[in-house]
């Protein structure tokens, strides 16, 4: 039933069924129908017309597009059949056959050990399976890279900028045994080692601050979530903690982290038409559905969006439950909750967020609940948008809201604002979000809400707000208590903000998402038409690896936790493997497997499988560290290995994919931009906040990016604080394959152009470079040519200049000035590539 479900099911289903056949019914199958006799005769393989269809056999040859079965599955088929095609499931009813797969990675991550060998060669474990490869292809490894290359590399690699012509003559000059481990350790011990990294996520993250579309408008508060990558790397966050606080980092006191849902691009002008608004909604939905399941599980999910995948084990159904997951999620700013210094260790809870908060107590039997403020964050009347009193249950799923009016719960208060058009009592327990549906209390700064319940209930949470769809965040409880009452008309506190953290309101805003109770549950959609909804689809991960068993009406926040908490499992077979081979792309240029983003058929598998389960075992076994990862990797004999290109090796591996050599690769147009910056001594190194421009201002209601003529100490920090603007890279460095933040990048291309020559060489920022580089050179080298070159020389490439470059070096700075034999070295390919 899984192949059927997957080959045939599209257009022989519930939604069509073309000449009349339809094949998820099974006396429908049987019988046939008035253009088309039975498809499947049981006991009878070869007189069924299915058969004949699928094999290539007959007048017709199914499934007419995407992939066609194999001979094994149509063999699976022939012997179902001919053993009597037993149907699951009741004969007038769709068939629903948990789906199966056997392809490489939806299984399980092997216990491998590293092949066994002697070889002097092999560093560690890394070192063992590329060995193993190697001698499978009759190739040998190269020699090692000299020190100068190899801190060259290191630093190119981890930091996205070149060492310094000191600290290379220290490492060359270091014959330690163990210089070169402890230089790792320095290097990932850098702040610029998370500023170099976070990159290449944002790149997977799709982050840009600008909506694009026609408006193109800027987030001016987007830019927290860009640091908190670079943070998270450097402090070596568990990537799983990483991956849940970005799906739901508001339930966990990083409000900045859910940064990553609305990364994307958002079309904010909503057409008039009903049709086309709700596409719109769709697409935004569909953009967090498609960059969570291809960033963290290496998946092309959004190929179901309109029919079941053609080429991988997942449902139209998958989509829609994935969809589900982020139903509440809406484009927007959140109040920013930065959590207090060294919080993380404090033993606290979170701080309290206007948008939704939980506080959970030992199981009690309770006749009501009181909630109790002493004071809010503005000093104004407390407000609740919803007091939500949660049941126990051994299963979260089965836990019900006995606080609902509709569930006989009686709301009282200590008095209630005066201006009762919105702020009513009765919205305390009405199940409706927003400012518009809230309770305000009738005095400034304390006030209390009480439901009294239609019977006792056994409780052991209460989840409260203050307005969960972002709008307002003054009136917010910051003092409270929460007491429970018993049979005996005893009031006993259950919960208090004392075990929380301060609230610090800095009146920051962060572009991060606002967060709601969906007001319907998501619908599976007919070709993806929202105006052609088909059966509800209660939130879920994709049916091929397991379930969140949430029901259809689960809390907006415990979708996404549940769902993160499913992604970031040890036990899920795709979130290692896809981060293992991001880090190793990026390392080497190319991962194990060479299409990062899709780990499904119609990917490439790993050029050595067994390396990359063995890794993503390290990697969890380690606690989920990049930073163990990157010393793993660095730390190889295969990473330290020469570049130079061997013939013999050529003829058998050209694209050097079994690491007979350290592929050479060009930097990226950060690195390029950052290095250029740091030979010049113009560099600024400061961390974090709002970014710097490459555009001239403007406030126009339809953005024009006009890029800059003039570049001054403001335009000299890092690019990855510069403000990314959607669908306008910038107009120097943005022609080396940066991406525009339309859509994820997994890997960025390498193409040659002469726009990159020209832009390099005439541009304005160039030239102005240039001639900060040559005072630099004066400044350290005096007026003697022979120092300025050779200082040059070692500011830039890290080495001195030979004989034939001395003397061209000279003749050019002779001829046309040291602007001009700068602007040259700035200019130079052994800039452009990591050695």
């Amino acid at each position: 039933m899984p192949i059927l479900a997957r080959a045939c099911f599209d257009c022989h289903g519930p939604d069509a069924q073309e000449s009349d056949l339809r094949l998820d019914v099974r006396q429908v199958a049987f019988a046939g129908g008035e253009l088309f006799g039975p498809a499947i005769v049981p006991g009878n393989a070869a007189g069924s017309p299915l058969v004949q269809f699928i094999s290539g056999a007959g007048v017709l040859e199914m499934p007419p597009s995407g992939a066609q079965l194999t001979p094994d599955e149509v063999a699976v088929i022939s012997r179902w059949i001919d053993a009597g095609a037993d149907w699951p499931g009741p004969a007038d009813q769709p068939a629903a056959a948990p789906l199966r797969s056997d392809h490489w990675s939806l299984q399980p991550l092997a216990s491998i050990e590293p092949p066994p060998s002697k070889s002097l060669w092999i560093a560690n474990g890394v070192d063992a399976f590329i060995l193993a490869k190697l001698h499978d292809a009759g190739l040998t490894p190269s020699p090692p890279a000299d020190r100068r290359t190899l801190i060259r590399r290191l630093y190119f690699d981890l930091l996205g900028l070149p060492p310094t012509p000191e600290e290379t003559a220290a490492f060359v000059a270091d014959n330690r045994p163990h210089a070169y481990s402890e230089l790792v350790e320095r290097v990932l011990a850098s702040p610029r080692y998370g500023e170099r990294w976070a990159q290449h996520w944002l790149d997977v993250a799709r982050f840009a601050e600008t909506n694009g579309f026609e408006m193109n408008q800027p987030r001016p508060n987007a830019w927290p979530y860009r640091d908190y990558v670079i943070a998270a790397l450097n402090d070596d966050k568990p990537y799983d903690q990483f991956i849940v606080e970005q799906l739901a980092g508001d339930a966990l006191g990083e409000t900045v982290a859910t940064g990553f849902l609305v990364a994307g691009p958002w079309d904010q002008v909503k057409s008039p038409d009903v049709g086309l608004t709700l596409m719109q909604r769709q697409d935004e939905l569909a953009d967090m559905t498609n960059t969570t399941a291809t960033a963290m599980l290496g998946l092309t999910v959004g190929c179901a969006r309109c029919h079941n995948h053609k080429f991988d084990p997942i449902l139209q159904k998958d989509f829609y439950a994935l969809e589900a997951v982020f139903a509440g999620v809406n484009h927007g700013e959140t109040p920013w909750i930065k959590p207090a210094r060294g919080a993380a260790d404090d033993g606290r809870r979170p701080a309290v967020s206007p948008l939704q908060n939980e506080d959970r107590f030992a199981p009690v039997a309770a006749r009501a609940v009181r909630f109790t403020v002493a004071a809010t964050n503005s000093g104004s009347e407390p407000c609740l948008d919803e007091l939500e009193v949660w049941s126990a249950a051994s299963d979260v799923a089965d836990a019900i809201n006995v606080a609902l009016a509709e569930r006989g719960g009686r709301p009282s208060s200590s008095g209630n604002y005066p201006d009762q058009s919105k702020h009513r009592l009765a919205n305390l327990n009405d199940g409706k979000y927003g400012n518009d549906w809230s309770w305000i209390a009738e005095t400034h700064g304390a006030g209390w809400a009480q439901v009294d319940f239609a019977e006792a209930q056994v409780i052991d949470r209460v989840v409260w707000g203050r307005d969960r769809l972002g709008g307002f965040t003054d009136r917010l409880p910051v003092d409270y208590a929460i007491e429970v009452l018993d049979s005996d008309n005893h009031w006993h506190v259950v919960a208090t903000s004392a075990a929380r953290r301060r609230y610090n309101d800095s009146g920051a805003m962060v572009y991060a998402g606002t967060f709601a109770q969906p007001a319907e549950p998501t619908r599976r959609l007919h070709r993806g038409d929202p105006l052609s909804p088909k059966e509800a689809v209660a939130p879920d991960a994709l049916s091929v690896l397991g379930t969140l068993e949430l029901p259809l009406d689960a809390p907006e926040q415990q979708r996404r936790l549940a769902l993160a908490r499913w992604i970031a499992s040890g036990e899920n077979p795709l979130t290692a493997r896809v981060m293992v081979n991001r880090v190793w792309q990026h390392h080497f240029g190319v991962g194990l497997v060479d299409t990062p983003s899709d780990f499904g058929a119609n990917g490439t598998p790993p050029t050595h499988p067994e390396l990359l389960d063995w890794l993503a075992r390290q990697f969890i076994d380690h606690g989920w560290s990049l930073k163990e990862l990157h010393r793993l990797i660095a730390s190889s004999s295969a990473y330290r290995q020469a570049n130079a290109p061997r013939d013999e090796c050529l003829a058998v591996d050209a694209a050097s994919r079994l690491l007979w050599r350290y592929p050479p690769r060009r930097l990226e147009s950060e690195a390029i931009h950052d290095a250029v910056l740091q030979i010049a001594g113009t560099l600024d190194l400061t961390m974090g906040g709002p970014g710097w421009s490459p555009f001239e201002p403007n406030d126009n209601y339809v953005r024009v990016y006009e890029p800059k003529t003039e570049f001054g100490p403001a335009e000299w920090r890092r690019m990855i604080y510069m403000n990314r603007v959607r669908m306008r890279p910038d107009a120097i460095f943005g022609a080396f394959d940066a991406p525009d933040g339309g859509q994820v990048c997994p890997k960025r291309g390498a193409s040659i152009t002469a726009i990159q020559a020209l832009n390099l060489f005439n541009s304005r920022f160039m030239i102005d470079q240039a001639a900060h580089f040559a005072a630099r050179l004066r400044q350290e080298a005096g007026d003697e040519r022979l120092a300025q070159v050779d200082r040059a020389f070692q500011l830039a490439f890290n080495r001195a200049p030979d004989a034939t470059e001395l003397v061209a070096a000279q003749q050019l700075i002779a001829t046309h000035g040291l602007p001009a034999f700068c602007r040259s070295v700035l200019n130079a390919n052994e800039l452009m590539f990591v050695p």
